[in-house]
């Protein structure tokens, strides 16, 4: 255990006073730390430093490129992207029981986001060896047959979880003892534009819901080309909310009909001419 050693100095008192002394601490102390102190300060400045280098990740701004090895081989990130809405999520580690579900799920479900104009890559701290043995488990355990037919990005070293921010606190700060970051379940949905336009962050004991992030891709899509907002548990096909920056006249003339339950509340019904267009 660390030891702080201080000296006891007596010293003539101030000008003025006759015949005192004073006992004062030194001005530096003697600080002998032992190695295990020493590693927890390295392993803080380590941190100290992910944090600095990690970019503001919020809504609206530029989601980060980079390149990376892939079971589809090597990619650019922002040319993978292309002019196509892109679904990014990772996984804490191959061959764990939540993320093989969570990839059959999505498997299954692929077709749909292709619909969508939506390309779908997953992201799992491990090699691309281990990525192609676990998706032999994946397209075993998934129901109704569901093929893994999108990349899988190897990222053993997390760097791209880190620059992403996909990475846990409380495994961040104790990086001295678990000796390695743990990624958490995240999900970002980004647009043709390379914006990021959503969020989602889980625990890595929790499954997430991919119907969940097929809705708000849905809702995402049709108030880009509507002009609309989406109320809570939307659907495509329901209502929708006409925004409070619209004016009665303007709502009137681009969508018809619409019920105003208060005057900053205005449902109308699903533009499905609108999102024709």
């Amino acid at each position: 255990m660390a030891s702080v050693l201080f000296r006891t100095l007596r010293v003539a008192s101030l000008a003025g006073a006759r015949g005192g002394t004073r006992v004062v601490a030194p001005r530096t102390p003697v600080f002998r730390p032992t190695v295990s102190l020493k590693f927890a300060a390295r392993a803080f400045s380590v941190s100290r430093t992910i944090f600095d280098e990690q970019p503001r990740l919020r809504l609206g701004s530029p989601a980060p490129n980079f390149k990376a090895e892939s079971t589809h081989g090597p990619i650019d990130f922002h040319e993978f992207i292309g002019d196509s809405w892109t679904i990014l999520f990772s996984h804490p580690a191959d061959f764990t029981p939540v993320c093989t579900t969570e990839l059959g799920a999505f498997a299954q479900l692929e077709e749909e986001f292709k619909k969508r104009n939506t390309k779908l890559i997953g992201l799992s701290a491990n090699g691309l060896d281990s990525h192609e043995k676990w998706i032999e488990d994946i397209e075993e355990v998934a129901t109704n047959g569901g093929k893994v037919g999108f990349p899988i990005i190897a990222d053993p070293e997390r760097k791209i979880a880190f620059l992403y921010d996909m990475v846990d606190h409380q495994d961040l700060t104790n990086i001295d003892t678990k000796g390695v970051a743990f990624t958490i379940r995240a999900v970002f949905i980004i647009d043709p534009n390379k914006k990021i336009r959503l969020t989602m962050l889980y625990p890595a004991s929790t499954g997430r819901n991919t119907a969940e992030v097929l809705r708000v891709l849905d809702s995402l899509q049709t108030g880009d080309k509507a002009g609309v907002t989406t109320p809570i548990n939307w659907v495509p096909g329901q209502d929708v909310i006409v925004p409070p920056s619209v004016s009665d006249e303007a709502a009137a003339a681009k969508f018809g009909e619409f019920k105003a339950v208060k005057p900053y509340l205005r449902y109308t019904k699903y533009p499905t001419e609108l999102l024709k267009e």
